[in-house]
This record gives C-alpha cells, structure tokens and sequence, in this order.
C-alpha cells in the first residue's frame, strides 16, 4: 500500500494508513515459543471471557500454569489487537488525522441484505506463529463478503478487503466497525466517504455494538481454527478459504430459519452484482 516513489512524503502516507512512520521501516522479528503459548492461551480465554482484562486473564494463566505479569499480558493483548469488550466511558484520543463516527445502529431492525455490513479483525494461531483475519460481513443475512489474512495490524489490508466487497457486491447504506485505527484512518474512511456510505462505529470496547461478527469469530475459531494447526500462511488461507465458503453456502443458520448466507443473502441480491 505504501509507495516509496510517490510525490506524497512518506510521513503523510503513514498518516493515512494508520501507520506509525517508524512503522514502515519495520521488519518482524520471531515471536519465541513461550510468547506463542502464551498467545494462543490468551486467545481462547478472551474469546470464553470477552470481559476479562489484563489482570483478571493474569491470574487465569497463573491458573493454567503460566508464570506471567500483567504488564506482559498487556503487551501481547496489544500485539493481539484485543481488549476487555465491556461498556465504558469512552476517554480515548484517537490518533492525529483519525476520525470517530457514532454508532448508528442501536434499536435499528436490520432485515434486508446490503442494508449494513461489518468489519472486524482477529486473530488466528498457526501450529509457530499467528496472522490476522479480517472480514466483511453483510448484518442481515451473516454472509461473509469478503475476507483476508495478513501478518500486520495495518490500515493497508483492511482497504482491500473492503475494496474487494465494494467491488463484487456494491455498497451497503451503513458500515460498521469499531474503533482501531485500522478503520479510523483516513485511508480507510475516505473510501467510504468516496461511495457515499453512512459511517457506524461501535462503543469504545462495547462487543455488543458488533456482536455478529463476534458471533463469526466463536464459530470460525471452534470449527475450523481450533480444530487444525496451521503449518504456514498458504495453509491458512487455503484452509480458511474452504471453511468460509461451508459457512457461506452450507452451514445452516437457526437465526435465518435454517437457511444458509448464501440462500438468506440471495435470495434479494441479484447474483449478477457479484461480477
């Protein structure tokens, strides 16, 4: 995403993506085997205990056997790109050039498809290290319209996932993320704006503002994640890509009547829009 030859300085690129400038100079470095325990620990637990934070998920380690401090906890929820989700008053800044949008969507019936979509990001354990996956999903009918993995927390990845949507399934009237500066940076909102979309963000650490999409991340990780041990970034995807399309087209859902998201989303979309 970042073009070293542009007339546009590097800084104001960075800015946009929601990138810090050292950032770009950046090469990832191994995450040792007791750190990867660690995280692959952390995960299961947050997604069991959304509400737990760093201390509360301390002591549950020190239950599990893990000799760890809380400031260590932190880091790695931090590197994870996760959080306590519980309702808070919201104190954060975002960071210069970043935008926050109120959450539009309270007490609003979604009932048509391409009426809001959503977008979030997790993170998933290989058998020696971690990426990240990103989706977008269509609210109504729980469709999955456009996913991808990446091996950053960068605005970068997040735009073509949402270009990639835009692009086969057209727009919807609201999108909803939360508030990580993968999705308030000006890159990132400016293609919203650009196709004229209303802008939802959740509350700051609020899971119920997106909890479809929560929902996703507790199906994906015990039915598919969980049960494999990704050797590298190719097998995930491959593995991930064949999951997703059993969600979409195969897997039955009680809160569309035992239809699939393929058939709930179908059956309004022109198939045509997907081209």
């Amino acid at each position: 995403m970042m073009d070293w030859a542009h007339a546009l300085p590097l800084k104001r690129q960075a800015e946009m993506l929601g990138v810090s400038r050292s950032g770009l100079y950046y090469r990832p470095r191994p995450v040792s085997d007791a750190d990867l325990a660690l995280m692959h620990r952390i995960d299961a637990l947050h997604l069991e205990h959304p509400f737990a934070g760093s201390r509360m998920l301390r002591d549950m380690l020190h239950e599990d056997g893990f000799v760890v401090g809380r400031d260590k906890v932190r880091t790695l929820m931090r590197r994870m790109g996760i959080e306590a989700i519980y309702r808070r008053p919201n104190t954060s800044k975002p960071a210069p050039g970043h935008m926050v949008f109120p959450y539009l969507l309270r007490n609003r019936p979604i009932t048509r498809p391409n009426e809001v979509w959503a977008m979030d990001i997790t993170y998933i354990r290989m058998a020696r290290g971690f990426v990240y996956l990103a989706v977008v999903l269509d609210w109504a009918t729980r469709r999955v319209l456009a996913w991808r993995l990446s091996i950053t927390l960068t605005a970068d990845f997040c735009i073509e996932v949402l270009e990639e949507a835009l692009a086969r399934f057209g727009k919807p009237l609201i999108f909803n993320t939360d508030q990580g500066s993968q999705f308030t940076s000006e890159a990132f909102i400016g293609v919203l704006l650009a196709h004229r979309i209303e802008i939802s963000m959740d509350g700051k650490g609020a899971w119920r503002d997106n909890v479809f999409v929560e929902r996703l991340w507790r199906t994906i990780k015990y039915e598919e994640v969980y049960m494999k041990a990704y050797d590298n970034v190719p097998e995930a995807r491959a593995s991930l890509g064949h999951y997703l399309d059993f969600y979409n087209s195969r897997r039955p859902h009680s809160s569309l009547g035992g239809r699939t998201p393929d058939a709930a989303y179908g059956a309004t979309i022109p198939e045509a829009m997907a081209a």
